[in-house]
């Protein structure tokens, strides 16, 4: 007999319920769940593909070992030994040359969040790696700077604003990215409904910008100018007023001080953004309430931990910060600013280019050096969980390169991708309907305060590990010891029993469509602050210092290259979701995006194919000619690139694109939070010959 069961889609930040009808081992149909206080009964595209990777014929279900250019497998005690065996040779003989990349789906897996520090203690490293230097990492060292937490996020309350700007996102593809904000379309509505506005603010004319009142075209990289811009313009009005939180800023003047250097009309000029349009935004932001929000666009540049302080400071000029319908705190049932450390900034630095650790990372930008360079501290040894940096990081093709030298490399991964083909070990985990999920990094920046846990759907054979049980035992096989600890459910259980509202799992069992604990507050300032001093720290050094590296930068003269930017895709997720053949049917979306006039000056239509290139590399990809590209402007969707020899993922070598991060330059990164500049590479362009 077919059974319902609640599940919430674990594939992007959305966190959206699902209701799965099951019949033994096979799902029959996959819908929102209405239920949901979170997601209303939203769900994408993405959802119903949850059942083709737990029952893709590609996904790996035991232990793979590498031998010359084929592969075999082995059993699970096999693998812990021979892995244990090796790491402990290599950390005899060179002491700290290990390192551990973290990607991108661990933050959609609470399990390997909570069990992840087993293995990077066991293989003693230093140097950890992960997807934030690709991604948020310039928000998460603002928010250390502001909040004196890097994980105590400000969110937008969109359900109450009157004004929705946002700066480099598009929630309408993304569901919201560091933003936990399912069913955005509809929340869109309602905020017109009520006489409300969007404006978007970016060089595509993309999904969200579609449905948006106003958008405004960018520069790549113009971002920091546009805000200092409308700071400017702000501070020229008088609507610079900070309400009650004025009490509690440190540094606030000389943060003033610094930006009354610039120019308005100059800094609108740098971002091709008329004077005129800017000034449409602040007085939005004056009237409030209003909420500003910059995402990848606006973080993964060279001044992307700049570009995140000023959005900051615009929220906190208007007043919007803390206030209804503005920027607000959650107040989450695992309240993660309590449980896990704040982070740290400059304790040590990396062995070649002296990048400074932040929140314990390295760039993954240098990753490749790292391995490349000769000395002390050379990798020898790489763990991979979940990630396949050769598509998601800059140069793919160097660190491709560089992986081949390691002595030991393991994947922890269901696929042998484009990065896990380099390996000596796979690993591979549960599929995901055979794991439970609770959104520990995501739930604390929904709209709502709300906790929903799914117990696994099916149970696993004797063969079948989970992640975090894979995690347990390599560590503990290279330790030499048994395997202890609690497990991850029980650790959650403790933190949701010990949280703000003293709930369990057996309480979250019993409301299998989540507990909703209601809209978010305003007030929850300075009692959620953790600054040493109790204040809102509004000047860090390095942004004041960051403002004069601004400021010497050249302007650009005009020359034959354009600038690249990447896009997403509401049926993609960074690398991961291509061999699912319901997601990349259809048209082709890894394409060029290229403005008519751009076009017709290299001699390009739809369909040509153009030849893109940069300092680190070049490809060859299709042309989409869409005056939905800011002329001077190109747009390629990241993550694909599927058709590297020894991958083994039938679907997206048959739709295999191009990655873009074969053009994106590692030597080019924000140097504040070492993040990779992957959006305004400069590109040469021409039809391919």
């Amino acid at each position: 007999m077919p059974t319902i069961h609640h599940r919430t889609c674990h594939l992007c930040e959305a966190n959206c319920g699902l209701l799965m009808t099951v019949e033994g081992r096979e799902v029959i149909s996959v819908k929102g769940d209405p239920d949901n206080a979170l997601s209303r009964g939203h769900i994408c595209p993405k959802a119903t593909a949850i059942a083709d990777l737990q029952n893709d014929p590609d996904r790996l279900r035991k232990p793979q070992k590498r031998v010359g250019e084929t592969w075999e497998e082995i059993s699970w005690d096999q693998a812990f030994t021979e892995i244990a065996e090796k790491t402990r040779a290599i950390l005899a003989r060179d002491g700290a040359s290990t390192a551990l990349y973290v990607g991108n789906p661990n933050a959609h897996n609470y399990a390997n969040i909570l069990t992840s520090g087993d293995l990077r203690k066991a293989i003693r490293s230093k140097a950890m790696f992960s997807a934030s230097t690709l991604d948020q990492m310039p928000h998460q060292v603002v928010n250390l700077w502001l909040y004196g937490h890097s994980g105590l996020w400000g969110v937008p309350d969109i359900d109450r604003t009157e004004t929705m700007i946002i700066l480099g996102g598009n929630p309408m593809a993304s569901n919201g990215s560091t933003w936990t904000v399912p069913d955005f379309k509809n929340r869109a509505k309602a905020l017109k409904k009520r006489g409300g506005q969007l404006i978007v603010i970016d060089p595509r004319r993309s999904e969200t910008a579609k449905i948006a009142d106003k958008h405004i075209f960018i520069k790549p990289v113009g971002d920091a100018w546009f805000l200092i811009a409308l700071l400017l313009t702000l501070d020229a009005e008088g609507w610079v007023k900070p309400g009650r939180l004025a009490a509690m800023m440190s540094g606030w003047d000389e943060a003033w001080a610094a930006l009354r250097h610039f120019d308005a009309q100059e800094c609108a000029a740098r971002a091709n953004v008329d004077l005129s349009d800017i000034r449409i935004v602040a007085a939005r932001m004056a009237q409030g309430p209003a909420a500003l929000y910059g995402r990848i666009g606006s973080s993964t540049q060279s001044f992307g931990t700049l570009t995140s302080w000023l959005i900051a400071l615009a929220n906190l000029a208007t007043g919007q910060v803390d206030r209804e319908g503005g920027i607000l705190f959650t107040l989450p049932a695992v309240d993660t600013v309590e449980v896990l450390g704040a982070g740290s900034m400059g304790r040590f630095h990396s062995r070649v280019s002296g990048y400074p650790e932040v929140l314990g990372e390295f760039p993954a930008a240098c990753l490749a050096e790292e391995i490349e360079t000769p000395g002390e501290g050379q990798l020898k040894a790489l763990f991979v969980l979940a990630g396949n940096p050769v598509l998601s990081s800059p140069n793919g093709r160097r660190l491709d390169k560089a992986l081949t030298t390691l002595e030991l490399m393991v994947s922890i991964d269901i696929y042998r991708n484009e990065t896990a083909r380099r390996a000596h070990y796979i690993l591979p985990p549960a599929g995901p309907l055979e794991k439970d999920h609770y959104g520990m990094f995501l739930l604390p920046i929904a709209v709502r305060n709300f906790a929903k846990y799914s117990p696994a759907l099916f149970e696993t054979d004797e063969e079948t590990l989970a992640d975090w049980e894979i995690l347990r035992r390599l560590a503990a096989a290279i330790e030499e010891r048994e395997v202890s600890g609690p497990t991850p459910p029980q650790i959650l259980d403790s933190m949701l029993q010990s949280g703000p509202y003293k709930t369990s799992l057996a309480a979250l069992a019993d409301n299998p469509s989540g507990i909703d604990f209601g809209a978010l507050t305003a007030g929850m300032l300075p009692e959620r602050l953790k600054t040493k001093d109790g204040m809102l720290g509004c000047a860090p050094p390095a942004m004041i210092a960051d403002l004069a590296r601004l400021q010497a930068e050249e302007v650009r003269k005009p020359d034959a290259n354009l600038l690249l930017i990447g896009r997403r895709h509401v049926r993609s997720n960074n690398s991961w979701l291509h061999n699912v053949a319901r997601l990349v049917k259809g048209p082709d979306r890894c394409t060029m995006l290229i403005h008519p006039v751009d076009a017709r000056a290299r001699n390009l239509g739809d369909g040509s194919i153009a030849e893109v290139s940069s300092r680190v590399g070049m490809i060859r990809v299709p042309v989409e000619v869409s005056d939905d590209m800011m002329q001077g402007t190109i747009s390629i969707p990241h993550g694909w690139g599927h058709d590297l020899p020894g991958v083994s993922l039938s679907v997206a070598g048959a739709h295999a694109g191009v990655s873009i991060n074969d053009l994106t330059d590692e030597k080019s990164l924000d140097p504040v939070s070492g993040t990779a500049a992957l959006s305004g590479v400069p590109v040469e362009v021409r039809a391919a010959g």
